[in-house]
């Protein structure tokens, strides 16, 4: 694919995920609770995936591919279910624009940590001064977001 258009797809990620957290916060308010928001928002991914296998007609992956995968592939799932309590949690405390920017500021730590040391299978990019300043950035992007 070209750049410009996976960098678009990459911005429209971004976009969808403040909207999935500040729509999330709404359902927990007309819900009255957290968790039940969390869960209805995973069924409704859960929904869009299955629909999404089924349009691509994806085989169902044969038990060795299943058993195949590292423990720690699994749990995926799982951190995106502590993300979303969290986003819900800290969304009317925060405001969406710091807690995205402290979202943010994160993924950018762990990116460069998980790159630095290729974890998880990732093939390994050092870190250098121009990804610190870039983190630097980020983390500075964040202060100034604050209210």
């Amino acid at each position: 694919m070209q750049a410009w258009l996976l960098t678009l797809l990459a911005l429209g990620a971004g976009i969808s995920v403040a909207t999935q957290q500040v729509l999330n916060g709404n359902l927990r308010t007309a819900l009255n609770s957290p968790a039940w928001a969390g869960f209805i928002s995973y069924l409704g991914g859960l929904l869009t995936m299955g629909l999404l296998l089924i349009v691509a007609r994806e085989p169902v992956p044969s038990w060795k591919l299943v058993t195949a995968a590292p423990w720690w592939a699994w749990s995926g799932g799982i951190l995106g279910g502590v993300f979303i309590m969290l986003m819900i949690l800290l969304l009317p405390s925060l405001g969406a624009a710091t807690l995205l920017a402290l979202v943010v500021a994160g993924q950018m730590l762990a990116g460069i940590a998980m790159d630095h040391f290729g974890l998880f299978g990732l093939v390994q990019h050092p870190v250098s001064p121009s990804r610190l300043i870039g983190v630097a950035l980020v983390i500075g992007g964040v202060l100034l977001i604050k209210d």
